[in-house]
């Protein structure tokens, strides 16, 4: 038999290696979307009592910090009760007096406030808008966060949940507008460095 030429023994040993490719494992693994469940996102300051100011506050486009001071001189009605005509006069009065050296209006202050306003005795919520988005997940693990819709009517940062990912650390982050269906939006989800949790959990 004769032996195989020099230029045969390389491709021979490629051959009995497996045919060795230059391609890293995984480096063209496609990239999947996986839904992201948005769940809370509506809660308040103790100190305010229900009352979205940060929400009310961005729409009339002041700090909120100046509206909570405004408020101070508003002596609401007892829940469950019909408030004075009086009382709502005088209560107009402060906030305007509060707030208009800030250029609010009466007009403003009347459509922000009726938008903002809901029955917390009935487990009603102001209005809300969902927002969308999806993880990128390649080879097993995330790798960042797409927002498509922010929604609206967050007044704190919703949990970002991922389907098969019960440790993923996206953190939403909330803008606010004086625009009502821009304000309180998801603008963004910080994504944290891979870790342990953000790999899918194991089946049984």
């Amino acid at each position: 038999m004769r032996p195989l030429g020099n230029c045969l023994i390389p491709a021979a040993l490629m051959l009995l290696a497996g045919g060795a490719s230059q391609a890293q494992p995984g480096k063209d693994a496609p990239v999947m979307r996986v839904p992201i469940v948005f769940s809370g996102g509506h809660e308040t300051e103790p100190k305010d009592r229900g009352r979205p100011v940060v929400l009310v506050a961005a729409a009339l486009g002041v700090p909120s910090t100046v509206f909570r001071e405004a408020f101070t001189h508003v002596h609401p009605a007892p829940a469950g009760t019909e408030p004075n005509p009086q009382d709502v006069r005088d209560n107009k009065r402060a906030l305007l007096d509060a707030l208009g050296r800030y250029g609010v209006t009466n007009d403003r202050l009347d459509t922000v406030s009726n938008y903002y306003r809901y029955v917390r005795r009935r487990n009603a919520l102001w209005p809300t808008t969902p927002a969308v988005g999806y993880a990128l997940v390649k080879n097993g693990a995330i790798t960042g966060y797409v927002v498509t819709s922010g929604g609206s009517g967050y007044s704190s940062p919703p949990m970002v949940t991922v389907a098969g990912f019960p440790g993923a650390t996206g953190k939403a982050q909330v803008a606010f507008s004086p625009v009502f269906e821009k304000n309180g939006a998801v603008s963004a989800i910080v994504s944290v460095p891979a870790q342990e949790g953000d790999k899918p959990a194991k089946t049984p």
